[in-house]
């Protein structure tokens, strides 16, 4: 596995807190890769040590294989949760001088304005103040500026905040296209709906300690408790559940559906599926029939729990 990041047992300490203990990730070249952890867990000041923001105490980042040195800062893009534009300055004036200090010439930086102001239909931004733009508005020229230098990395750090879900929406298409087209990408969220959709690979920091990573599939297969969400239509309850309980642990369950059927929550044990299912058919008509995959939200609350 090609590596863009790897980060090499990071430490970093405020005072007598230590916000980073003994960190290692490793970000596969041409992924989504979701930074996960509660607040005060230690990702935003990971993260500024990537964009070199702040130095670790002890440890190495290496960008693409070299020691993260000043001038990789050229192939970054970071969109902090925090924004960073100058109020009082005018939109195409600050988004020129921005792309101008990660090493863009002007006019390469003016070629690419234009095309993104079109792509976003504002084109009329051009000569407003950042103060006249409401922050949604601001979020779009954020993010235009964030992947203007055609980044190979590109760090977002809840890049959704204060977008509505139409803007939400067309932010995270440019997210995967970018991603399609080579851009390696760190999605720092607390919006587990948008780290299913989007992730390849995930990493969870709790306490300033990492507790999980890898390929998000496997993460999950990790906390599979091979439970089934069953839905049966039965004339004969008393029966099923009496064979149900000699070989699987059976509890009550919810889920919606359009039929009037009893639902259970089935965990397998050491049986399988087809064992499952063959005690089912042959008491009535399944109506549903699904493994309860385990959720990123799920996998987040029972580690940072534990």
């Amino acid at each position: 596995m090609s590596t863009i990041l790897e980060v090499q047992n990071v430490v970093k300490q405020y005072g007598n807190f230590c916000a980073l203990n003994n960190v290692s990730l490793q970000v596969p070249k041409g992924s989504i890769y979701g930074l996960l952890g509660p607040n005060g867990a230690g990702k935003t000041s990971l993260i500024r040590i990537i964009n070199q923001i702040t130095m670790p105490d002890s440890g190495h980042i290496l960008l693409d294989g070299e020691k993260l040195q000043p001038n990789h800062i050229k192939h970054i893009g970071y969109l902090p949760e925090e924004r960073g534009l100058y109020k009082t300055m005018k939109v195409g004036e600050q988004c020129l001088y921005l792309a101008q200090l990660k090493g863009m010439p002007k006019q390469e930086a003016q070629k690419q304005l234009k095309y993104w102001f079109e792509k976003f239909e504002i084109q009329d931004w051009w000569n407003k103040k950042i103060q006249e733009l409401s922050k949604g508005m601001a979020q779009k020229v954020q993010f235009i500026v964030t992947v203007l230098h055609n980044p190979k990395l590109l760090i977002l750090d809840e890049p959704f905040s204060g977008f509505d879900p139409v803007n939400a929406n067309l932010i995270k298409d440019e997210i995967i296209e970018l991603n399609k087209k080579g851009t390696s990408v760190i999605f720092s969220t607390h919006r587990m709906e948008s780290v299913e959709e989007m992730c390849d690979y995930i990493a969870l920091i709790n306490k300033s300690n990492k507790l999980i990573e890898g390929k998000l599939t496997d993460v999950k297969k990790q906390f599979r408790t091979h439970t089934f969400q069953v839905g049966i239509l039965t004339n004969n309850v008393e029966g099923l559940m009496y064979q149900l309980t000699q070989k699987f642990t059976v509890g009550q369950t919810d889920f919606k559906s359009l039929n009037d059927e009893l639902k259970l929550e089935i965990e397998l044990g050491e049986n399988s599926p087809n064992e499952l299912l063959n005690v089912l058919t042959s008491n009535g008509q399944v109506t549903h029939f699904t493994e309860k995959i385990p959720s990123v939200n799920d996998i987040f609350i029972q580690s940072v729990s534990q």
